[in-house]
């Protein structure tokens, strides 16, 4: 009998994985995902007359939004800015140019590499996007959008 109950207690803890801790994923979906912007060509670019967001990373976002069927709002400031930005919970991810070599790695979890390109030194960066820790099933389905976007999957 203690078996059946200490199975039915574990077992009523889980639930559909994965999962925010703050439910970012499912706030955005249908609504509005707030995306914090770096200004970091090709990547990201913003124009100063109309504040209209472009770039590659601009682009996947606006595919990705339209994915879970959320409009975007764009936040644009210092890579330093953003990161206590998204710490905090203010923005729900952050693009522009990012790598897997982030120095933000502290403030937020960055996305499995997307893409990798030859750098002006020669090296081969890993291209990422920053979420905020703990929010998995966002990540999961960021990287899942990615990954198809990238024809991974």
């Amino acid at each position: 009998m203690f078996a059946v109950a200490l199975s039915a207690t574990l077992l009523g803890g889980c639930g559909a994985l994965p999962r925010d801790v703050e439910g970012t994923y499912d706030r955005a979906a249908g609504g509005t995902l707030v995306v914090g912007v770096s200004e970091h060509e090709p990547w990201t670019s913003v124009n100063d007359a109309t504040g209209e967001v472009s770039g590659s990373e601009a682009e996947l976002i606006r595919g990705f939004a339209d994915s879970i069927d959320a409009d975007v709002e764009y936040k644009v400031a210092s890579e330093s800015v953003l990161a206590g930005w998204i710490e905090d919970g203010e923005i729900d991810v952050m693009i522009g140019g990012l790598t897997a070599t982030s120095p933000w790695v502290s403030h937020m979890a960055l996305t499995r590499p997307y893409t990798t390109v030859n750098s002006e030194s020669g090296s081969d960066e890993k291209m990422v996007m920053g979420v905020p820790m703990g929010e998995n099933k966002l990540m999961v389905e960021l990287e899942r959008y990615l990954a198809r976007a990238e024809g991974e999957i």
